[in-house]
């Protein structure tokens, strides 16, 4: 009950929320499935806002099993006072118990343990205490001497305890807690060139300092990233003389005492040695950690849009994955992707034979009736860009390009699916293959390749690469769940996100489907090896059959809600025929004809109103996909060049990444300008997704050009 509260706390939502929510996780509901067909339970929670509280439920569990596995190691050690106790249970953070449990932490042979061994503690407790007046240093000391154990001298003595004294003021967690926070309130971050001569991108930081609590979490990386190529040396500039003092008031308690200047002298020994260090790998651990989960956020942020964008249906193609010394790749696609041919030109440098690869790609617009032609945005990309548009030109018929990105082109072209799929085809090819069906439909491309190889962030391979691949997961799964998925066409790498379904009950799906041909309900899925009742409940409202029996398996309506559609249908005089014929969409005017209201209606039909409004919006438009409401890509019949831009031109672009300080933009020349976060908007603008999203067309304004090293600075301001 404590973790519910706290969850209900920190979520700030209502307490039947967070336990029904969690009773649904651990009875082995998806996310997916929970955010959309136990709005109920949950309150009608976001797909987003569940598995924020999902993470946060795993680290609540693994803070409480901690503190119960600390509590029982000290206890064993005979160590564990109440006073202790409350303390590992009151924290409420991983941090703080293991600052706790530092001082019983079983160590590797320290100089303290050592001191130990040698039967010093008791005089560091003496020291410590600081009771001693009259005595002299030398009497204390002398008692401990013991040439056996390599004690020879008072100083040898003395400085065995100062060791002790040391580590016990190090183990404190209250004083590392302190410093921690003296840190993060009063540090900086300074890092210095490793050599000034050399030019690199980290220029910027060769002479920098930033408040440890201020710093930019892109900053961060970009620092870690030049220490880690040894271009940058990095430090935390620390509080010390504060530390110091801080450290002395809390230990000192006795100037007059003969052992007191031995004390400072341990308490500055503590804190350069033992504690600083460790506090300043904490801090930075800290700060890149923060850093980390706002790129991966950021990935996630991006990756969704551009995994959302609209298909551009029963188009036929002609895909370029543009180069310069191995040639163009060009590939021939009908409306449902099926490859018919492809080719390859060399149009760019160092072969330069323009005309010929216009014409070659002139007698396949004609051939195959191109609509339309996808180049990839890699290398080579707006120099092919400039060649099409030259020979668009030169034709009768009405075609147009678009720029796609081709992230993660070349992973899938080389990946053993892609091998499956292509088995006769060079790996060059496949490449433009997957461009050009990127078009058709973005996510179904996407889905085949590793969601960190689409590329739409900061840092990508400086970050933890086990989040970041688990965050891009659940995005490809909540995106995959939202549009839906057609259980007829979907390949095993689709099926593979739909909530639910394993790789080997995706493989199953696509097995029984060659071998007993297309599924005419969702009702066949049963008989799918290995897919059982807990699999058929999570999976079955996301997969669609566009012509089967029913016509609501053509919905997102899960089979558990078909008798109480089948009663709103009947109660309103429709039948079952209209829902597939698209006759509904005035359905909400037959509810008021009727003489009753969704709240009143879901009382009739013994249901909730959550889920009634989602069975009226899918029968209103059955088949509905979603992406129609996200931004179309933009489609171009004319190309410009750098030189034909000038200062205030107002220009329509498509947003290709958003980062921490702002969003880059393509305007159709070879190098996308950048919308500074300041840029953004009239307003202040904490972060740049709160304005703009990946695939987003927008209006920018020209405001700085740098012909010499290819830079556009954008403004959105008053646009």
């Amino acid at each position: 009950m404590k973790i519910i509260n706290q969850l209900t706390k920190e979520f700030n939502i209502k307490t039947y929320q967070v336990q029904e929510t969690v009773k649904l996780i651990d009875e082995g509901n998806t996310i997916p499935f929970i955010a959309r067909y136990r709005k109920e339970a949950t309150g009608g929670l976001s797909d987003e806002v569940l598995r924020e509280l999902y993470d946060r439920l795993v680290y609540l569990r693994n803070l409480e099993a901690r503190k119960e596995e600390v509590i029982r190691l000290i206890d064993e050690q005979g160590k564990l006072t109440e006073d202790l106790k409350e303390k590992i249970i009151k924290a409420t953070v991983l941090q703080k118990i293991e600052d706790l449990y530092r001082p019983f932490k079983p160590k590797r042979r320290t100089r303290a343990t050592i001191a130990k061994e040698k039967g010093l503690e008791p005089l560091a407790q003496i020291i410590f205490k600081q009771e001693v007046i009259d005595e002299t240093i030398e009497s204390l000391a002398m008692p401990f001497i013991n040439e056996e154990l390599e004690v020879n001298s008072v100083e040898d003595a003395i400085n065995g305890a100062k060791d002790i004294l040391a580590e016990m003021v190090s183990d404190d967690a209250g004083y590392r807690e302190k410093i921690r926070g003296l840190n993060f309130q009063k540090g900086s971050i300074q890092s210095k060139a490793t050599d000034e001569e050399e030019k690199t991108v980290y220029e910027m930081y060769y002479d920098f300092s930033e408040s440890v609590g201020k710093i930019a979490n892109h900053r961060i990386l970009a620092i870690n990233r030049g220490e880690k190529e040894k271009k940058l040396k990095v430090k935390v500039l620390s509080p010390d003389e504060e530390i110091i003092s801080y450290l002395k008031k809390k230990v000192i308690n006795n100037e007059k005492a003969i052992t007191t200047d031995f004390l400072v002298e341990a308490i500055a020994d503590a804190y350069k040695r033992l504690i600083a260090p460790s506090i300043e790998r904490e801090v930075r651990n800290s700060l890149t950690e923060r850093a980390e989960e706002e790129a991966i956020k950021v990935f996630a942020k991006n990756t969704k849009p551009l995994l959302l964008i609209p298909p551009v249906k029963d188009v036929r193609l002609l895909a370029i994955d543009p180069s310069f010394r191995t040639g163009c790749k060009i590939v021939i696609l009908d409306g449902t992707g099926k490859l018919l041919d492809y080719t390859t030109i060399y149009p760019n440098e160092p072969h330069n034979k323009v005309k010929e690869s216009q014409k070659i790609m002139k007698d396949l617009i004609e051939k195959y009736d191109i609509d339309m032609i996808p180049i990839g945005n890699g290398t080579a990309s707006r120099e092919t860009e400039l060649i099409v548009a030259e020979m668009l030109k030169e034709i009768k018929k009405e075609v147009y390009y678009t720029i796609v990105s081709e992230a993660g082109a070349s992973v899938y072209s080389a990946s053993k699916l892609a091998t499956e799929e292509y088995p006769d085809v060079d790996v060059s090819i496949r490449g433009a293959i997957s461009i050009g069906r990127r078009l058709q439909d973005p996510l179904a491309e996407l889905v085949k390749i590793d969601p960190k190889s689409i590329g739409v962030g900061q840092y990508q391979h400086d970050l933890n690469q086990a989040k970041l691949g688990q965050s891009l997961e659940n995005v490809v799964e909540d995106c995959v769940n939202s549009v839906g998925v057609d259980l007829n066409t979907a390949s095993p790498s689709l099926l593979n996100y739909v909530s639910g379904v394993s790789s080997s009950i995706a493989k199953n799906i696509v097995k029984y489907r060659e071998e007993n041909g297309k599924f005419l309900n969702r009702k066949e899925l049963k008989k799918v090896k290995r897919l059982g009742g807990k699999a058929y409940e999570q999976c079955a409202g996301f997969l669609r059959i566009s012509d089967g029996d029913h016509p609501l398996d053509n919905t997102s309506v899960h089979p558990e809600s078909y008798e109480i559609t089948m009663k709103l249908i009947e109660k309103l005089g429709y039948t079952m025929e209209d829902i597939r014929e698209g006759k509904l969409r005035n359905i909400d005017e037959k509810i008021k004809e009727v003489g009753k209201d969704i709240p009143k209606l879901a009382e009739v039909l013994d249901t909730g109103i959550p889920t009634l409004r989602d069975i009226i919006g899918e029968i209103k438009k059955p088949g509905r996909d979603p992406r129609e409401e996200m931004p179309k890509p933009v489609f171009r019949s004319d190309v410009l060049k750098m030189e034909d831009l000038k200062l205030d031109m107002i220009m329509t672009g498509t947003v290709r990444n958003v980062v921490d300080f702002g969003a880059f933009v393509d305007i159709g020349v070879k190098q996308d300008g950048l919308v500074h976060i300041s840029q953004l908007s009239n307003k202040f603008v904490k972060n740049p997704m709160d304005v703009v999203s990946v695939g987003d067309e927008v209006k920018v304004k020209i405001i700085g050009l740098d012909m010499e090293r290819g830079k556009i600075s954008l403004s959105m301001k008053q646009l």
